[in-house]
């Protein structure tokens, strides 16, 4: 490493004596002033061609292993920046088109998801991607024969959140052995070959909402899961991490029930309902779906606001009145907002830059209380002008513009597994 600086010093002494960087009074390693670096300077530092240079940075063959990574070292040396907007203006509007398949309902938390898609794709809009947005009517509602459909249009990539795994995984290596990179974004279908996933870390919310849980009610409590549909990995996963974790926290606390309610909201009222009323002295709830108003509902018919602690997933305005009264203790948050603006850009990473897929992006859970409940953007309406409930299933349907980009990082962690 030691050779490797010294070598790119004396070159990029040579290029600011020769004046082919300087601006901006910023300094490159070696004393360099700072500009808009191009495959020409990284070509002259490197002393190869422009062809060895494109080589390497887009990953093509002819070059050897050796080559390459003094390329990469020297690329990275001179803060090279790919023009992205070139990228995909030379790829061509037919040439390069994203599927993206999330569902309308339920609406409370879809919406969000949608919003940060859409603003992110916004920026991709403009240099000449095309987006097909096609949303499924409810998970895991219809998104195989969306899927097909992608793959008939000549997709490059997908963003996708697959309901029923099983089902839709056949799909999903299909599509990836075409080379159609597909990303899934809120939960996941961990048997498949997709590229990547974008997602709450499933397990992890159920485990802290099982944790908090256990302050909330007293040893011994017996308390119950509401959930979607069990097939679904996302809410599999956190009724597990929701069931290991409370009787850990919780002495002789015990699951009482895990209730499906499959997504709607009159079925999940009744179950709710019927439930506080068969399980004498259940001491709280944890929903782990975004359909948390008909249980909200069910305990206020039942005069248990308050009295049945209440742990919900994400969060939306609606919410708001029900944390004002009492009746929901906490909130875990999954952040669908950010999970969309990741997906878009892990996706377009890749295609325009060849960036490698990290197989996992789990972005870290926050609780949601009544003392910071105003710190969050979901107690605001989503401000894309195309919501999920707007979108057209129609094939061929174009993105339009969505909200502004927020300019702050979210803390997330990626791994394989």
């Amino acid at each position: 490493m030691v050779e490797f600086q010294t070598y790119e010093m004396c070159n990029l002494g040579q290029m600011q004596d020769r004046g082919v960087i300087q601006r901006d009074n910023e300094l490159l390693p070696g004393g360099v002033m700072k500009n808009r670096v191009g495959i020409k300077q990284i070509a002259e530092v490197a002393n190869v061609s422009i062809g060895t240079v494109d080589r390497a940075l887009n990953g093509r063959s002819g070059i050897s292993k050796a080559t390459r990574q003094r390329v990469l070292r020297i690329a990275e040396e001179l803060l090279y920046q790919p023009n992205l907007a070139a990228r995909v203006l030379s790829k061509g509007r037919s040439n390069l088109r994203i599927g993206v398949c999330v569902p309308r309902e339920i609406h409370f938390y879809y919406d969000y998801l949608w919003e940060g898609i859409l603003s992110e794709a916004r920026r991709y809009s403009q240099m000449g991607v095309e987006f097909l947005n096609r949303p499924a009517p409810a998970l895991g509602e219809g998104d195989d024969e969306l899927l097909r459909g992608f793959l008939k249009d000549g997709v490059q990539g997908i963003i996708l959140t697959p309901g029923n795994p099983d089902a839709i995984t056949p799909l999903i290596n299909e599509a990836e052995e075409k080379n159609v990179r597909v990303v899934c974004v809120t939960t996941d279908a961990p048997l498949s070959k997709r590229s990547s996933i974008i997602s709450g870390e499933p397990k992890l919310a159920g485990g802290m909402a099982g944790e908090l849980m256990a302050k909330f009610v007293p040893p011994g409590a017996q308390v119950a899961i509401i959930t979607g549909q069990l097939y679904t990995e996302d809410q599999r996963k956190k009724t597990e991490g929701f069931s290991e974790s409370f009787p850990k926290y919780c002495e002789e606390g015990r699951i009482a029930a895990v209730v499906e309610a499959h997504e709607d909201e009159d079925e999940c009222f009744c179950k709710t309902f019927d439930l506080l009323g068969e399980v004498a002295g259940l001491a709280g709830i944890y929903v782990n779906t975004a359909n948390c108003l008909p249980v909200c509902r069910a305990i206020g018919a039942r005069k248990l606001a308050g009295k049945v602690k209440l742990i919900t997933s994400d969060l939306f305005p609606d919410l708001v009145p029900y944390f004002e009264k009492g009746t929901i203790s906490a909130s875990i948050h999954q952040r669908p907002h950010r999970q969309g603006q990741l997906a878009v850009r892990r996706l377009l990473d890749n295609l325009l830059q060849n960036t490698p897929f990290t197989k996992n992006n789990f972005l870290n859970p926050g609780v949601v209380l009544q003392s910071n409940i105003r710190l969050f953007r979901e107690i605001q309406r989503p401000q894309s002008k195309t919501l999920a409930w707007q979108l057209s299933p129609r094939p061929g349907l174009e993105n339009s513009p969505g909200s502004s980009l927020e300019n702050v990082e979210d803390f997330s962690w990626q791994h394989d597994r």
